[in-house]
């Protein structure tokens, strides 16, 4: 991310953000922020965000889980020199294999896509996305 090489939306409709400090990027919010800061902040805004790269076919399937219950999460994707910003950013106790891809749910790490089919098929999915508000109520498909 660090530029933005054209301002056309991604192929699945999502808005690409920049984190890497930098003044010429328009979506560039506080050049004063870190990047670790700058996630840190990410996570703490959004109640559904997936931290991925370029392509990844995992956050693909992560985020077609998601949107078949209901949920449209916000999906930054990392450049490489970004990934170890991520790993810096997520609390040391909280690691569990950081990196990309990883989604977190209500400002907590959830974990990859393995994990997050985990929580979906052990029935929990859903009510922690009614917890943190990113689904109105418990009449959504499972």
């Amino acid at each position: 991310m660090q530029g933005v090489k054209r301002f056309l939306p991604p192929s699945d409709g999502g808005v690409r953000l920049e984190l890497s400090p930098t003044t010429a990027s328009p979506l560039a919010l506080d050049v004063s922020e870190t990047t670790e800061t700058r996630i840190q902040r990410l996570i703490s805004e959004n109640p559904v965000i997936i931290f991925s790269r370029n392509s990844c076919c995992m956050c693909h399937v992560m985020k077609r889980l998601l949107s078949t219950i209901g949920v449209h999460p916000t999906v930054i994707e990392l450049e490489e020199d970004e990934i170890g910003a991520l790993s810096a950013a997520v609390d040391e106790n909280d690691r569990g294999g950081a990196g990309a891809p990883v989604v977190f749910i209500g400002g907590a790490r959830v974990g990859g896509l393995e994990s997050l089919v985990a929580l979906h098929l052990s029935g929990h999915l859903v009510a922690k996305l009614v917890e943190v508000g990113a689904l109105g109520g418990m009449n959504m498909v499972l």
